[in-house]
């Protein structure tokens, strides 16, 4: 670490299709069917496991980020994606009501007027 480099070998790795379907005999599989699994080499592996416990109290994320993060599942997203939502529906009809209100006023004035 202190060079600065990092080994050609802890960059290799190995990638492996595993089928996404359940039933894999019965349909005709495309390229789409599989996703790629990395298998990387044991040294690299424990030397990221050593990285990463040094240096994890350096290494942040961002507050949006859901997927891979130790805590997190996919409903805070889902809660986070929802409350925003909820938020700018808020907004948009307070806005609306607003020019109601004023088209309203403006009508009842021009009938007293």
């Amino acid at each position: 670490m202190q060079c600065g480099y990092v080994p050609n070998g802890f960059k290799c790795n190995y990638i492996v299709p595993v089928p996404k379907v359940k039933d894999c005999r019965t349909k005709s599989l495309t390229c789409d069917d599989f996703r790629g699994i990395a298998i990387s080499p044991i040294l690299s592996k424990v030397f990221e496991h050593c990285f990463l416990d040094r240096f994890k109290e350096y290494l942040n994320s961002a507050d949006n980020q859901f997927g891979f993060k130790k805590g997190v599942s996919c409903g805070f997203a889902v809660y986070d994606k929802l409350s925003i939502s909820l938020l700018v529906m808020d907004i948009l009809l307070t806005c609306a009501l607003l020019i109601s209100l004023r088209r309203l006023i403006k009508s009842t004035t021009m009938v007293y007027s």
